[in-house]
Order: structure tokens, then sequence, then C-alpha cells
């Protein structure tokens, strides 16, 4: 973002990551993992007072597959499942995550619980289930885990989420300020 940390963007009243990791605690009674470059780091301050674990990644340079990576294998005990929250989606509201959970059904032979656009666009969050934790131990680079995705094949449900919202990142100052103009503007309505 031009010199700006995005996740540090006020949201709300509060820096993003912080609106974030509120939404994950909102949402479950187990433990919220935030991957974190290692400290110091601007981030770790705003996450201050919050019940959440901050796993630091140290190759965080590499890409997002390596918070991923470190994410997972930091997972404590054995999940049956795991939610992939992206700290960079304003859009998504406390009912959208529980939306997701909701329809989570271990019984079944589905792999991955996904947010989608109400247009049907594969978004988030994603929820996996355990038997894909260990793919995430090989990732490299900054692919999101899409390689983990593919790996589910047709094992994957799609949960429609009103609009945009698994979808929308901001990910330049105008996109920042379009997203702010029509917040503006929905909230004058």
């Amino acid at each position: 973002m031009r010199g700006t940390d995005k996740l540090l963007e006020p949201v709300e009243g509060m820096p993003l990551l912080r609106r974030q990791a509120n939404l994950a605690c909102s949402v479950t009674s187990g433990p919220v993992l935030l991957a974190l470059p290692s400290p110091p780091h601007p981030r770790y301050q705003c996450l201050d007072a919050l019940a959440v674990n901050r796993v630091a990644v140290p190759d965080a340079d590499e890409g997002m597959n390596a918070s991923l990576r470190t994410a997972f294998a930091a997972l404590p005990g054995a999940p049956p499942a795991a939610m992939l929250l992206l700290a960079d989606l304003p859009d998504l509201q406390q009912s959208d995550l529980l939306q997701v959970l909701n329809a989570v059904d271990l019984t079944s032979d589905t792999l991955i619980w996904r947010g989608s656009t109400a247009d049907g666009k594969p978004g988030h969050p994603i929820v996996f289930a355990s038997a894909l934790f260990p793919a995430f131990s090989t990732l490299t680079g900054d692919g999101g885990g899409r390689e983990v995705v593919v790996q589910a094949g047709d094992r994957v449900a799609l949960i429609p989420l009103p609009g945009q919202r698994a979808r929308r990142d901001l990910d330049t100052p105008e996109d920042w300020a379009r997203w702010r103009a029509e917040r503006a503007q929905a909230a004058a309505q």
C-alpha cells in the first residue's frame, strides 16, 4: 500500500487487524491464532489485551504460504477443522463467519467449507477439515493455500454470503478511499 500497512488502517474505530481478531474471537471459544511477522512489528501493538495467540512467522517475507504453514503447524491439540480468516477483508461480519461455521458437517465427505460472493465466486472465510492440515506443511510462495484447495477437488462446499463480502480486499489507497466513500454514502441513506 505504498508504504502503509493496510492491516493497520482504521475500520470501525480500530485497526483492521484488531477488528478481524475480535471478529474471530466472537465466534469461537477455542484458540484464535494470528500469524504475524516476527517482533518487533507494529501489528503486535494493535493486538494488546486481546485473548489471541500471536504466532511469529520468521520467514514472512516469503509470502502468504509461510504464514499458513506456520499457523497450521501451531494449531494446539488435534482440532477436527480450522477456519482461515484473512485479515484484509473489511466487509466480513460476525454473521458471515457464523454462516460458514454452521455449514460445517464433519460427518460428510466435504473437506472445505468456503464463503463465496452472492453470485458464487469462491472467497473467505474458509474452514479446512483436519485431513488437509498436513498439506499446509509443504506450502511455499504466495499462493494463499490454493494448492490445498485444489487437493480437496470437488469436496468443497460454497456458502453464499451477501454481496462481495467474501472477496473484497483493499490493496491500494484508492481502494480504501472508494470503500470509505461507499460506506459513508450507505450510512447517510
